[in-house]
């Protein structure tokens, strides 16, 4: 589902501090972590077996970090179609757990050409109802 008509916004029609429409999904819970486990072949135990999580000092499972990482490409491409992403780079800064529900954002943060292309620059987060960030990173997008 595209927010904007096909292709996107246009680079006239965004300035920095332009934010993208917010996206909330539902909350993490063991049955997203086994799908994301199976389609990503990532089954690392850590997310996927409560005795291993625990002997890991963990309360319980957590989210694979590219779980979240692939939320903020859904947001981005629920904004534009995924072949104008021209970069996408997150850094993670917390666990996801049980529970949290995903909340992601993206700003613009800066407009500017490149190989002949109108770019936007975001700043893009994935944080958890209470505010705590999870990932955070930039996008860089082309624009007509």
């Amino acid at each position: 589902m595209h927010i904007y008509p096909e292709g996107g916004p246009r680079y006239s029609e965004v300035e920095p501090g332009f934010e993208l429409p917010a996206l909330q999904l539902e909350p993490v819970n063991r049955t997203v972590l086994a799908l994301y486990a199976g389609a990503s072949g990532d089954h690392n135990q850590v997310h996927i077996d409560l005795d291993f999580a625990r002997q890991a000092r963990q309360p319980d499972v957590f989210a694979h970090g590219m779980l979240s990482a692939a939320y903020l490409g859904r947001l981005l491409t629920q904004w534009v179609p995924q072949s104008q992403v021209r970069a996408l780079s997150t850094r993670f800064v917390g666990i996801t757990q049980l529970g949290h529900v995903p909340h992601l954002s993206a700003r613009v943060v800066e407009k500017f050409v490149a190989d002949g292309e109108k770019r936007v620059r975001l700043h893009i987060q994935c944080f958890n109802q209470y505010g705590d960030p999870r990932l955070v990173g930039e996008a860089v997008i082309a624009l007509a």
